[in-house]
């Protein structure tokens, strides 16, 4: 089951840098990324020991994924309410002290530029989460999804607009940048409206900040390089998998159960029908910096993704 639904559910980089960057434009890195949540239960059983493997695959950098000490109670409960059905409690620093995750990566020549979040605790606990982002050297604070019920009108998209905002003027204050991560839903008219398209135009360019999952992107019905290119340097960050086949939401993409069914079309990178040369071509030319593979509790991480990593660095 995916994270996402359930918490609407590195000093390498240094402070300095992070308030540099948030009044440039930044090239590309180089290399690519992973999201952790691909491979949960090693890095659970053995954290240093996964993130040696990510390193030894040719992974440069890793997106965390929360709660974190820091976070909101409320994230916690929601995360521990739901553990028994993944079949793993980790989470953020996997028991670890945040020093500890700082040096492991710094040892294996790892950056950790973004994490994910969850609303609670964007809009409550900035200050420690910056915090953690400075002594991490995470340039970007990400949402995963919006709250069931904050997206369910028009205006309940209108006012998450101004929420998010107020979060990227917070953020930016603190010297790190907020972005939002959109799992599909949004993409069907809404009284006449793409929900999606009114929330990009209204928030700021310059608090609000995008990342990219081409695999939901597509079940929603949406074409990643059609919105690169319509919202140029918007997006700054992008999840890479593959789909077996061409498949869409049931539904409109609104709720976890439309998700959990598409989950075994997830499929790794080059072995399924999405055109990801012409997309990777295009987040470059749009302005994306960072490209980091997900593919969601992965069977066998430690195959599956050297096989996306390896057709990736040919694109």
């Amino acid at each position: 089951m995916n994270r996402r639904h359930f918490l609407q559910t590195s000093a390498a980089l240094g402070a300095a840098s992070l308030l540099g960057s948030c009044g440039t434009d930044t090239p590309m890195n180089t290399g690519f990324g992973i999201q952790l949540f691909s491979l949960p239960r090693l890095l659970e059983q053995d954290f240093r020991q996964a993130i040696a493997l990510l390193a030894s695959m040719g992974y440069r950098s890793v997106e965390l994924y929360g709660p974190y000490p820091f976070s909101a109670p409320g994230a916690i409960d929601r995360w521990k309410a739901v553990t028994p059905a993944l079949g793993f409690s980790g989470s953020g620093y996997f028991g670890l002290q945040r020093e500890e995750v700082a040096g492991i990566l710094r040892e294996h020549g790892l950056t950790a530029p973004s994490i994910h979040t969850d609303l609670d605790t964007l809009e409550t606990r900035m200050g420690p989460l910056a915090e953690a982002a400075h002594a991490l050297g995470h340039q970007y604070v990400g949402l995963p999804a919006i709250p069931d019920e904050r997206r369910t009108t028009l205006d309940g998209y209108k006012r998450t607009a101004d929420a998010f905002n107020a979060i990227g003027e917070a953020a930016k204050r603190e010297g790190i940048r907020f972005a939002y991560h959109n799992h599909g839903y949004g993409l069907q008219e809404l009284d006449g409206e793409l929900p999606l398209d009114l929330l990009i135009r209204r928030t700021d360019p310059g608090l609000v900040f995008l990342e990219m999952d081409i695999f939901w992107m597509t079940a929603g019905g949406g074409d990643p390089v059609a919105y690169l290119r319509s919202y140029p340097g918007r997006y700054r960050l992008m999840h890479l998998k593959d789909m077996k086949e061409r498949k869409r939401f049931s539904g409109d993409g609104g709720n976890a159960m439309q998700w959990i069914e598409l989950f075994p079309y997830m499929t790794t990178a080059g072995s399924g029908v999405l055109d990801l040369a012409a997309i990777v071509a295009a987040a470059r030319e749009a302005g994306v910096e960072h490209l980091i593979v997900e593919q969601d509790m992965v069977a066998q991480p430690e195959i599956a993704l050297q096989q996306s990593l390896d057709f990736l660095k040919g694109v």
